[in-house]
């Protein structure tokens, strides 16, 4: 599978978002990512589906709204309608993961599993039909700017290794918190393919540069899986 780079708006100036989206997109990022957070699911508090409709209107690239949020079911209609490309849902979020999932695809998007850094895997078992993709937090969720938590590694690993014990080789696993240029290897070599980065990107002063490097780091990690 090919490495895609997802740089994420949290960590972008928001007074000047478009201008913030188009430096990212035209240093060679493949996917925007949109954290969203309703302040129950978890501490913080961010942005609606105004913001994905915003962006939309402006760009035809890949946008991945990752719900951080209590009752997803509730939000999926409105990012879906505001021009979300892919959702995730929290496992931890709602009690019927699968009838989330299906709701996602009823819309034509993709349909993301996003799991916190201590829970298990065990839901893969039940809902990896209806899977598009796999989001590992790779920090706790709720804030930008914090290490990887090293554990996560395992996780990784174990996640590619039961999607294909499932047939699911297809199903990316997605990674987000803590990316940089000093972990993005290692995350690569555990079958990581997609990698949201948000300071690592919108900190640097050549962004180019740094995501030209998030992807060289990857790509020499990443062995045979890598397209």
């Amino acid at each position: 599978m090919k490495i895609q780079i997802a740089p994420s708006i949290l960590a972008a100036d928001f007074i000047h978002l478009q201008s913030e989206v188009d430096s990212v997109l035209a240093a060679g990022a493949d996917w925007i990512h949109v954290d969203v957070m309703d302040g129950h699911f978890v501490p913080n508090l961010t942005m609606g589906p105004i913001v994905v409709e915003a962006l939309r209107a402006r760009t035809d690239c890949p946008l991945d709204v990752h719900l951080m949020v209590e009752r997803p079911e509730q939000m999926i209609p409105w990012f879906a309608q505001a021009g979300a490309t892919s959702i995730s849902v929290h496992a931890e979020a709602t009690p019927h993961l699968h009838r989330a999932l299906q709701l996602i695809r009823s819309y034509g998007l993709q349909a993301g599993m996003a799991v916190n850094p201590a829970t298990g895997l065990t839901s893969l078992d039940y809902i990896y039909d209806q899977l598009d993709y796999l989001l590992i937090m790779t920090v706790n969720p709720g804030f930008g700017g914090q290490s990887m938590i090293s554990a996560t590694l395992k996780k990784v690993r174990s996640a590619n290794e039961r999607l294909a014990q499932l047939g699911r080789t297809d199903v990316p696993v997605e990674v987000d918190g803590g990316v940089s240029v000093h972990t993005i290897g290692d995350l690569a070599a555990a079958g990581a393919r997609i990698f949201v980065a948000g300071s690592a990107v919108f900190q640097a002063q050549d962004r180019r540069q740094a995501i030209a490097a998030l992807r060289a780091a990857a790509q020499q990690t990443s062995g045979s899986r890598n397209a």
